[in-house]
């Protein structure tokens, strides 16, 4: 493929950081940006050099972008993704990729009708601790895993502040995605059971209805077992909007990661301390580096050289079934089985 015209459909936070990428990105070109707020998405226009549409499907009608990013609320991923890939477009869709194991299905065979690409945006596959473990266990390096204990929790500003949508994901859905997926993926085994347990009093009582966390025990196939914490209610004071930390035992050796308060620097001023973000899209000399950033780069790249993406929809599928799963025990006080 020659030059890769791209679109972004949701340009917040994090569609912008897609936004800046593709505008950025040698070989290719974005052409446009659609985003309800129409004060938002013509800043990001404007300053990428792309045109502005309200309307996602009149960017999905354009012929000259081949592939766009879809980086709206999760509720939404269905209905966009499937228009995006009946007019022909390439998908890197935000996760979760779907928040039923039908319309994950339901995108996967929209993407198979069209013969385009589908990568759902995992992006700690790309981040170098965790790719380093799974090395090391790919290797053999630590003996057989037996048990994993993963922590990735948001302060309270996420669901309160930052999404105006919370009450209609969960923190299950919004983190402990990248969570199930990092898990399953350094692993690489398949979940035969789940049992999760989930409290909702906090955020409720904020006016939030969703969870405030979610404690889930995982099994697999070749024996090993994950603990993973997701919580939606860490103090806004703590020095990092995400806590993220990882444990693997293995019978042979141990892993062990701090990707949140690794302290690899520490900034103190007259009114807070805190650990600037050294890994997940640190910008240096006007770019945005980091490992969140490489995965859209990945995406870019297939479609230049015409590949499949490392993360693929069966990806995206596997980590929702786990997720109906964990809400489903959640419900029921039972473990439910894959």
């Amino acid at each position: 493929m020659g030059e890769v015209g791209l679109g972004v459909i949701g340009v917040g936070t994090w569609g912008e950081m897609h936004a800046r990428i593709y505008g950025s990105f040698p070989g290719a070109r974005l052409v446009a940006v659609s985003d309800l707020d129409e004060v938002r998405g013509r800043a990001v226009a404007d300053r990428e050099g792309a045109a502005y549409l309200g309307d996602y499907r009149e960017l999905l009608a354009r012929a000259d972008i081949d592939a766009v990013s879809v980086v709206t609320p999760d509720h939404t991923h269905t209905g966009i993704a499937t228009d995006a890939f009946a007019a022909g477009k390439h998908v890197l869709l935000e996760k979760p990729m779907a928040q039923t194991v039908e319309e994950c299905e339901q995108i996967i065979a929209a993407a198979e009708r069209a013969g385009k690409h589908l990568m759902v945006d995992f992006h700690n596959r790309w981040n170098p601790p965790f790719y380093k473990a799974k090395r090391a266990i790919s290797e053999g390096q630590i003996g057989t895993p037996q048990m994993v204990s993963y922590r990735l929790n948001d302060q309270m500003w996420v669901p309160t502040d930052m999404l105006k949508w919370a009450a209609r994901s969960s923190v299950l859905w919004f983190i402990g995605s990248h969570s199930i997926d990092t898990v399953m993926w350094m692993l690489d085994d398949d979940p035969v059971k789940v049992y999760s347990v989930a409290r909702s009093r906090v955020l409720r009582a904020k006016g939030v209805d969703t969870p405030d966390f979610y404690q889930t025990t995982i099994e697999f196939r070749g024996g090993a077992v994950a603990t993973i914490e997701s919580c939606w209610i860490v103090p806004n004071n703590t020095p990092n909007i995400i806590d993220l930390k990882c444990e693997v035992i293995g019978d042979e050796g141990a892993l062990y990661m701090d990707c949140s308060h690794h302290r690899v620097l520490q900034k103190y001023t007259a009114t807070e301390a805190s650990y600037p973000d050294v890994l997940v899209s640190p910008e240096i000399y006007g770019e945005v580096k980091g490992f969140a950033t490489e995965s859209i780069r990945h995406f870019v790249r297939c479609l230049i050289d015409g590949r499949e993406p490392m993360v693929t929809g069966k990806d995206g599928l596997r980590v929702t079934r786990v997720i109906c799963a964990a809400i489903e025990s959640a419900r029921t006080g039972l473990p439910v089985s894959l």
